[in-house]
């Protein structure tokens, strides 16, 4: 089969297509073949060992743990093994299958049958693959770690991309009364999915307004953890779900000790793959509750250009690979 690989940290140059041997399913594993994969924020994080935690996961030296990127699938069941019961050959699902070492950018995956649900029949294998991660993401960053209420005020920083966009969605379905930030072109996409306010941020600074936040779930965003902190409530909680190594090391250092000496919580999010969560999701899409947003679509062949595209951090949504015509 064919497979986009790479063994040497590095930027999307490194990514290679080959031809490696196809997988054969253990004991609890379902062969997928794969008709949609899609790109997301640790895939070029893993590709690049950033931060240098990435490490300790996929290979010290070189990625010898993790050879093939994509944790977000969608496809066919081609076979079972023994102990599946959940699918069959022929079943159409999707998953987020990082736990069972990413993989997704191939012809085939084995994941575990925990890592997958049946796809909702309404949607197209692009759209099923553009959810997963993202989705799961934005869920438990707001539902989970910041305990969100129906009535507080909620902020989305980079509310338009592949977090953003569900996370704007979810929060209102949960009742929240959501700001989204973003740049100018993007706003009317931001009150499409449901953002109540939008703030530009090439326009206006939210730590500077007098507004302040129940919760702030900050995505991939460019400001300290004491600027968020100048945004909340007395009581608020900031959620840390994407950003760079100085603001992954703030929200793991100083935030603990931050939220010891007040009543705001201030942290970052181990976003954690689970089928139950992932049929929360499903039912969402299947009810017309969220939906996932798509803004570019590449071959397999192209994956190195589809990381570094969303490497620069201008994705409207997600960017998926497609494997199959039809897809």
């Amino acid at each position: 089969m064919k497979a986009v690989v790479y063994d040497s940290y590095g930027p999307s140059e490194v990514l290679r297509l080959k031809d490696v041997a196809k997988p054969s399913p253990k004991d609890n594993e379902v062969l997928v073949r794969v008709h949609a994969a899609s790109v997301n924020a640790a895939d070029w994080r893993m590709m690049r060992a950033d931060p240098f935690l990435v490490r300790l996961y996929a290979g010290l030296l070189r990625p010898t743990k993790l050879q093939t990127l994509g944790a977000d699938i969608a496809g066919r069941v081609e076979a079972v093994g023994r102990k599946v019961h959940q699918f069959h050959p022929g079943d159409e699902v999707f998953g987020d299958v990082s736990a069972s070492g990413f993989g997704g950018f191939a012809e085939y995956k084995c994941a575990s049958e925990g890592e997958l649900v049946l796809k909702p029949a309404a949607l197209s294998f692009v759209e099923a693959a553009a959810v997963p991660m993202a989705a799961l993401t934005a869920l438990q960053g707001l539902r989970k770690q910041g305990q969100l209420h129906p009535g507080q005020r909620v902020l989305i920083h980079g509310a338009s991309g592949g977090v953003g966009t569900f996370a704007v969605q979810l929060a209102k379905y949960f009742g929240a009364d959501v700001t989204a930030v973003c740049s100018t072109g993007k706003a009317d996409l931001a009150r499409s999915l449901g953002a109540d306010h939008v703030i530009d941020y090439t326009q206006e600074d939210f730590t500077k307004s007098n507004r302040p936040y129940d919760l702030i779930l900050g995505v991939n965003g460019n400001r300290s953890i004491f600027d968020y902190k100048r945004a909340l409530t007395s009581t608020g909680a900031y959620v840390m779900v994407g950003g760079n190594t100085g603001q992954l090391f703030q929200a793991l250092l100083l935030g603990p000790l931050i939220s010891l000496v007040g009543r705001q919580k201030l942290g970052t999010l181990t976003s954690v793959p689970n089928q139950k969560d992932l049929l929360f999701i499903k039912e969402l899409l299947e009810t017309g509750r969220i939906k996932p947003v798509i803004d570019r679509r590449y071959p397999l062949s192209e994956v190195p250009e589809a990381v570094r595209y969303v490497e620069a951090g201008h994705a409207t949504g997600k960017v998926v690979i497609t494997l199959e015509r039809g897809a």
